[in-house]
């Protein structure tokens, strides 16, 4: 798979591995047999850059993801690129799902985040340790300074922040270079462009979360879809449902024609467009299918000349679309 640079100095796969679903928010977790074998499959598909955090996991098992990744990836540690994250806990005493977020980014509970990651991820050092959420309670120079101190002692090599805005992020990176922002981004999510001037200004990457609005832009989902609403968050996406699927149909009719001319699918479209659009776009699908991740890993194959990204783009921007998933909200620690 082709390269790209995060950041001054950070190489990953140009698509990166979501692995969150198999522990979280996607149905009932994939076995520890299973999930171990997908991820080193992976890694021979060309993937070097996988995605996780502390919280992924379940009631039962609240760090399961970052141990299924850990024990994958010890064989090719050296040929990897780890992300997790830090500053957030879910709330399981509500009984809400999604599950309400807690953040916490306090100096001491950062301390003990990286060391249980370091542990789970069986590793001496965490390549891209992200913010998970802004803690209102904490500065951003506060957060960079405890980054700065984890890079100093080699705990973390690069971090970045989750759901930033600008000024949070120039004010953390004045402290401590920010090497890339995780931020929701996808044809049906386009808010975070305003961060895009900044972003290109400082030099920092943009990892896209979410980049198919949840698989929705697979185009492999109708009318009717059901999803266990203890265990899926699909159950309440907006974008999913029968009223939805309607109103997005000139949408999905866009990406299946560009799939068709470009003998590509819509999936491989949808992130094509953003891998098109800027070199620092890395988007990072999560998937529990050995296909599917193939099929992800070639959207970086997909060529869309500059005047195709921009006819896509003028065609989102006077196009119907139905509400989408923009996160979970915070609950006050």
């Amino acid at each position: 798979m082709q390269t790209r640079t995060l950041g001054k100095d950070l190489t990953v796969s140009a698509v990166g591995l979501g692995c969150m679903g198999f522990s979280h928010a996607y149905g009932a977790p994939t076995g520890k047999r299973e999930a171990v074998q997908l991820l080193r499959q992976a890694v021979e598909m060309g993937y070097t850059f996988f995605d996780t955090a502390e919280v992924y996991g379940t009631p039962e098992n609240p760090h399961i993801n970052e141990r299924l990744v850990g024990e994958a990836l010890a064989p090719v540690r050296n040929q990897t690129v780890i992300a997790t994250k830090f500053g957030l806990r879910f709330d399981f005493e509500s009984g809400k799902v999604p599950r309400p977020l807690i953040p916490d980014s306090r100096t001491e509970a950062i301390r003990r985040s990286v060391e249980g990651s370091l542990t789970r991820l069986q590793t001496d050092h965490i390549d891209l340790y992200f913010q998970h959420r802004i803690d209102p309670r904490v500065s951003p120079e506060e957060v960079a300074g405890v980054m700065a101190d984890l890079i100093r002692e080699g705990k973390i090599t690069h971090w970045g922040i989750s759901e930033t805005d600008e000024e949070y992020l120039r004010r953390a990176n004045a402290v401590c270079p920010v090497t890339a922002v995780q931020n929701r981004y996808s044809m049906m999510a386009r808010h975070w462009e305003t961060l895009f001037p900044a972003l290109e200004e400082l030099g920092v990457g943009l990892v896209a979360f979410s980049p198919m609005a949840n698989g929705f832009l697979t185009g492999r989902y109708g009318k009717g879809e059901r999803f266990d609403p203890q265990t899926d968050y699909r159950a309440a996406m907006p974008q999913f449902t029968d009223e939805a699927v309607d109103q997005n149909q000139k949408l999905l009719a866009l990406l299946r024609r560009m799939a068709k001319e470009k003998s590509a699918s819509p999936a491989q479209i949808s992130m094509a467009w953003m891998l098109c659009k800027k070199p620092w776009i890395v988007p990072i699908p999560g998937t529990r299918k050995e296909e599917r991740m193939k099929e992800n890993a070639g959207a970086a194959e997909v060529f869309l000349s500059p005047e195709e990204v921009k006819s896509l783009e003028d065609a989102l921007d006077s196009m119907e679309m139905s509400p989408v998933f923009g996160g979970t909200g915070i609950t006050k620690a």
